[in-house]
């Protein structure tokens, strides 16, 4: 069977290298750059093919309304939107026109290693979440935003001096605070849309059990379930914490006690064949999970219904 080619991955190490491929004219600080695609010719990268950035991107697109193709998936932004993009992620460039509508703000590791943000950026679950998984911007949030990367563009305008990387990093640090904050927002106004996907993985979780896949695959695992869920692991484990509570992993073990007090109240199946048939390899770790989430032994709970 003949294998079809792999697109070229066009591999950028350096932002003075973006801007030179973006045909704009050299950034004034080598590790931080502001983009309007408006000033950017379409089409730059041959269609299909890959692009691979050795720094952050986070776009803007302040008014476009409808929904777009970017990457791999699409946007449906209304008034506005924000998707963020960390080192090493391999996407594929837009196709359509409008999609190079908007400013991208695209800054080295290096520019923020030695300042706090540096060592928690990783906290910004964002930056792990898929295309389709973008922040929806209200219009009040939208002007907030746009405020933000005018005082950015401001400051990239300036010649550079001994506070310009201070006042830079701050700016992306605030914008990354509103951006967690608007998430937060967005998990809870889109509620139908966000319960819809648990009311799927209380499906999915159920089917798990009830099919017997856990004798044949073990456990369910958060890569497994966000995978046929069609949510990236962080974004569906953000979504959860923000309205249960529970992370992703912590949902799974919830369901997991409770399939097991059913297993535990309604047959005489022995606690090894329950933890063997839940997917567990030693009864050993199901009973101590079952005790650290009950408070009481599989065996003290079964007893309470005799």
């Amino acid at each position: 069977m003949k294998m079809q080619p792999q697109p070229d991955i066009h591999h950028i190490k350096s932002i003075s290298q973006l801007m030179r491929i973006l045909e704009l004219p050299a950034p004034l600080h080598p590790l931080i750059a502001l983009v309007d695609y408006n000033k950017v010719p379409i089409g730059i990268f041959p269609k299909g093919n890959r692009i691979s950035l050795d720094f952050y991107k986070i776009s803007f697109k302040p008014s476009f309304t409808g929904q777009i193709k970017y990457g791999q998936g699409y946007y449906d932004f209304e008034e506005g939107g924000l998707a963020f993009l960390k080192p090493k992620q391999i996407v594929f460039p837009p196709e359509e026109v409008e999609s190079y509508e908007g400013m991208a703000l695209y800054f080295h590791p290096d520019f923020i290693r030695t300042y706090p943000l540096g060592s928690t950026l990783n906290n910004y679950g964002f930056f792990s979440y898929d295309v389709s998984e973008a922040l929806f911007l209200s219009a009040k949030e939208k002007e907030i935003i746009a405020g933000l990367f005018a005082v950015i563009a401001g400051e990239l305008d300036n010649n550079i001096d001994a506070y310009s990387q201070d006042v830079l990093v701050s700016q992306i640090d605030l914008l990354l605070n509103y951006s967690n904050r608007f998430y937060n927002r967005q998990f809870i106004t889109r509620k139908a849309v966000n319960h819809d996907i648990i009311t799927a993985l209380d499906r999915l979780l159920n089917s798990y059990f009830e099919e017997e896949n856990s004798l044949k695959n073990g456990l369910p695992s958060v890569k497994y379930i966000s995978t046929e869920l069609k949510q990236s692991q962080r974004y569906l484990s953000d979504m959860l914490s923000s309205l249960t509570g529970l992370n992703t992993q912590q949902y799974i073990q919830n369901a997991i006690i409770e399939k097991a007090k059913e297993k535990l109240s309604r047959t005489n199946l022995s606690v090894s064949e329950i933890a063997y048939g839940l997917g567990f390899e030693h009864s050993q770790s199901f009973s101590k999970l079952f005790k650290t989430k009950t408070n009481v032994s599989p065996l003290e709970f079964r007893k309470s219904f005799g």
